[in-house]
């Protein structure tokens, strides 16, 4: 298994009671933050047994999903006064760049 994986997990977990407090605020950025960052979790789940091509793909979709999360993130800091604690941005931060790496292999 992916070390990342578990570190995207935690992530998840870690950010739910922040959805939930965005959702309050505004329903559509909340459950666009919950898709996106779920599918982080699917596509790097689906890449362990994906072979050849179409795992660079599932690298790249969960890079894209990555990316959206924090930037859903960063529009609830801006539009809702919500922020994410400094770890889980450094958490988020650490899965880009080590999806980056993978995308690139």
């Amino acid at each position: 298994m992916l070390h990342i994986y578990q570190v995207i997990l935690d992530a998840v977990e870690t950010m739910q009671p922040l959805v939930r407090r965005i959702e309050l605020r505004d329903k559509d950025l909340g459950r666009q933050l919950r898709r996106a960052s779920c599918s982080i979790a699917l596509n790097t789940a689906e890449v362990m047994y994906s072979r050849g091509h179409n795992r660079q793909l599932r690298y790249h979709t969960a890079l894209g999903s990555a990316r959206e999360t924090l930037s859903c993130l960063e529009l609830a800091q801006r539009c809702c006064a919500l922020a994410p604690s400094a770890s889980l941005a450094s958490q988020l931060n650490r899965i880009i760049g080590t999806l980056v790496k993978l995308t690139n292999a």
